[in-house]
């Protein structure tokens, strides 16, 4: 009974704190009061304890008429918590809102600046359907007002209004005089007549920036404060000066901006430059010299958010000026009690740093890393380890070997991992990594662990001893296993090994495939088993060709980094979202240090011939791109922009070549490309004369011009000469990505062949694609865009080199194949006639 009684006043006397009906009834006596509202200072607090309730999360609308009466008063601080009252409520009470617009209308003409601008704010803050007939008089009055802080107001007012009914149009009376508020005494104003034209004349393509308009946002502009001088420079964007003279003296203006202590007007200002000097390479770099200062300084800024921009930003930099951090490469250490995400792009930006002088001293600090008690961070440490070990593999092989004695499952699945990555690049490595992986098996339980260690059991399976009996662990846990990608590379990894040492694994094998055939669920790795023991019934020697593809050459020069690209590459989204999100994590942007890893400035010769072409991306978003606009070898129609982001890895590009699914196709030329699939494939012939003899960096240099990357190449010495490439189009409805592989082969693409009863691997292509396709392949002459048919006949006699070009494309997109072979053929003719 006493604990009964006790809980029940306990309940009573705590009711109204958790908003009860009572509590609401209580307000609404308390506003209607007279006694209360004679007292200014106790009917503010009743009006304070309904703005708490709100916030809270109580429904107050009830109080609606009471809180109308109550913004009837002189007390600006009661008119700020009626208003916001008010305006949370207005949608629900659209009636008794209106009824407010005679008291807001009438503090519009108060003597006081404040009341005018708080009534012109909430007024068009109500966002009521028929507010345009009440708003539009007090809003035309408020632009002319003395006030500054009714003026700021009022601007704004016009973008909320024209918001909320954006079909209706704005007076041009209305639009000339925001123009001509661009001339305000008060910055602000200047600023927010900047974002209200941009929101009113959105569809016709905002602003308008011309010469008198940017010289005086310019000489303006250390008035403003920090985000007024960032939207500032975001709008001078739009102008192009119209003589190199009044290009200097902008640009003289706005050498302070370009060191600001502030990263957002140091960003701003970077972009300007970027945006007005594209023709202008060594202005551009001048620049990026000048703002590695301000840079590091924002890399050490005690808010996390800038520090991570910040590094996005470097990153980008560093694509064009590889040295522009390296002599404080130790800026970009990591803290202890930094957050993972910026750790991992400080590692990225060690990756970039690479040198001959102080790569001993980053492997160590990295090192350090690799046992960090974050799990990202530490795989996060061991990848940079494994890419810096593409120019210096011993150094980091030493490092990754010891990581293994550590015999940590995180560490030993990241290494494993490494490795094959590394191996797949740098074959020369395979031996001591072979030696390394002894015992791994018990370690590893996470499945990317098990499939790189079984893809090097698989693909290095000879030279490792145990190989046969690791394997076996594997087939007999096999029914255990959860994880679908293991098992089906451990079918390949199990038939890899099977086809150079039978003796050992015939047993195994014949397990694998009974438990993979009649009883394995998945799909996917029974029809996988079925296509191997079908290959095994053709014989081994079949089998081998399919299963045992081309390995990794020594002899194919993988390109490391790529050279220093223009600046252009990547203007246009500096100082956007897009570097924030945008992985750098797999970027092949590793300096070496080797002969044919080095990087290589294009001659002159070769920057203009390509550049006179006009094979870079036409921008056509937004009035602010400069590029010209293209001329010479391709149409308009023709024209695609070309990306080299995202990046792909080798084996990223390995897996999507060889992928299964991939119909190919052989057609005469890009025009007769069949539409019907997601996934694409072209092969045809190009005449390019000695484009074979090109040496790999010039090459190289040539396709960097055009956003095409080069990820592996043979030397111009030896047959057959071989390149793999890959860009992504961005031509409309979506983005596509196109892998491709030139080949020359020294020989004659002889149609007579099969007359002999010979005929070599392009003609059984041939004859196999059309098999499938139930088409017949004719052989016709070279068409118009300079494509020749595989049945053509090559010149083997040193003049003329016709060079096998397959293209694979993934998804479908007629266009931008078209457009992407175009640009292709024009670089090697380009190239062709260079060295001739």
């Amino acid at each position: 009974m006493i604990c009964d009684h006790v809980h029940n006043r306990f309940s009573a006397s705590t009711m109204p704190y958790l908003g009860s009906e009572d509590t609401v009834r209580d307000l609404r006596k308390a506003l209607a009061n007279p006694h209360v509202q004679s007292d200014q200072l106790r009917y503010r607090n009743v009006i304070l304890k309904v703005i708490r309730l709100m916030s809270q999360g109580l429904d107050v609308s009830s109080l609606f008429s009471e809180m109308v009466k109550a913004c009837a008063t002189v007390d600006i601080v009661q008119k700020k918590l009626v208003y916001v009252f008010l305006c949370s409520y207005a949608s629900l009470n659209p009636e008794l809102s209106l009824l407010v617009i005679n008291t807001l209308r009438k503090d519009c003409q108060d003597s006081n600046p404040m009341v005018r601008s708080l009534a012109l704010r909430n007024m068009t803050n109500l966002r009521l359907p028929g507010l345009m007939e009440y708003v539009e008089q007090p809003l035309t009055a408020g632009l002319r007002d003395r006030a500054a802080c009714v003026r700021r107001v009022a601007v704004l007012g016009w973008a909320k209004l024209h918001n909320l009914q954006p079909n209706s149009e704005i007076d041009a009376v209305v639009v000339n005089e925001l123009y001509s508020l661009l001339r305000d005494t008060d910055p602000v104003v200047m600023v927010n007549c900047l974002r209200a034209l941009e929101e009113i004349l959105k569809e016709e393509g905002g602003v308008a920036i011309n010469k008198p308009i940017a010289h005086h946002l310019l000489n303006r502009l250390k008035d403003c404060d920090v985000w007024g001088q960032s939207e500032v420079l975001k709008f001078l964007q739009r102008y192009q000066p119209q003589s190199e003279d009044e290009l200097f003296d902008i640009l003289s203006m706005l050498d302070s901006s370009l060191v600001s202590p502030h990263p957002t007007v140091m960003a701003s200002t970077l972009s300007l430059f970027l945006s007005l000097c594209w023709a202008l390479p060594a202005v551009n770099l001048a620049a990026l010299e000048r703002v590695r200062v301000p840079l590091l300084a924002a890399c050490g800024s005690a808010s996390r958010e800038i520090r991570f921009t910040v590094l996005c930003h470097i990153q980008l930099l560093l694509r064009s000026v590889p040295g522009l951090m390296g002599a404080h490469y130790k800026r970009f250490f990591c803290g202890y009690a930094e957050p993972a995400y910026i750790k991992q792009r400080k590692m990225q930006v060690l990756v970039e740093l690479v040198n001959d002088d102080n790569v001993a001293i980053l492997l160590d600090e990295l090192k350090d890393y690799c046992t960090d008690v974050n799990t990202d961070t530490a795989q996060a440490a061991i990848s940079a380890v494994g890419r810096i070990g593409r120019s210096y593999s011993d150094r980091c092989l030493v490092i990754l070997i010891g990581l293994l004695g550590l015999k940590q499952e995180n560490i030993t699945s990241a290494v494993v991992q490494t490795m094959r990555d590394l191996v797949w690049v740098c074959p020369q490595c395979s031996e001591t990594v072979c030696s390394a992986l002894e015992g791994c098996e018990e370690i590893l339980q996470d499945s990317q662990g098990k499939q790189a260690l079984l893809w090097l059991l698989g693909t290095y399976g000879e030279r490792v001893s145990s190989a046969p009996y690791t394997l076996e662990v594997f087939i007999d846990k096999v029914r255990c296993e959860t994880s679908s990608s293991v098992k089906m590379e451990l079918l390949t990894a199990t038939l890899r090994l099977f086809l150079c040492r039978p003796a050992e694994t015939q047993e195994m094998l014949g397990r694998l495939l009974h438990y993979a055939i009649d009883e394995e669920t998945d799909m996917c790795i029974r029809d996988q088993a079925l296509l191997y023991y079908r290959l095994l019934q053709c014989g081994v020697d079949e089998t081998r060709k399919v299963v045992q593809g081309r390995r990794s050459d020594p002899s194919l020069g993988v390109l490391i980094g790529r050279p220093a690209e223009p600046v252009r590459h990547w203007a246009r989204v500096f100082n956007t979202l897009k570097p924030l999100w945008q992985s750098f994590s797999e970027t092949e942007s590793v300096r070496g240090r080797s002969c044919q890893d080095a990087a290589f400035e294009p001659n002159s010769d070769l920057s203009d011939a390509l550049t006179s072409c006009q094979l870079e991306s036409v921008q056509t978003e937004s009035a602010d791109e400069r590029t010209p606009s293209p001329a010479g070898a391709l149409s308009t129609s023709t024209i695609v922009p070309l990306s080299l982001l995202p990046t792909l890895t080798p084996g990223e590009f390995e897996n999507l070549w060889l992928r299964g699914n991939m119909q190919s196709n052989t057609v005469r030329g890009a025009e007769q490309a069949v539409e019907e699939e997601d996934v694409f494939c072209l092969t045809t012939h190009v005449q390019c004369g000695n484009v074979t003899q090109s040496s790999p960096q010039s090459f190289q240099a040539a396709m960097q011009l055009v956003n095409i990357q080069i990820l592996a190449f043979t030397p111009s010495d030896t047959l057959p000469w071989r390149v793999y490439l890959y860009t992504h189009t961005q031509a409309p409805p979506r983005t596509t990505l196109i892998l491709g592989e030139l080949l020359y082969t020294g020989k004659p693409n002889e149609e007579g062949g099969a007359q002999d009863g010979t005929r070599d691997d392009e003609n059984a292509e041939k004859t196999m694609v059309g098999r499938q396709t139930g088409k017949k392949v004719n052989n016709e002459e070279e068409d118009a865009s300079g494509i020749r048919n595989s049945g053509e006949l090559a010149k083997d006699n040193g003049q003329i080199a016709e060079v096998k070009v397959t293209l694979k494309q993934q998804p479908r997109n007629g266009k931008a194949l078209r457009g992407f072979l175009s640009v292709l053929i024009t670089v090697l003719h380009t190239l062709s006639s260079e060295r001739e």
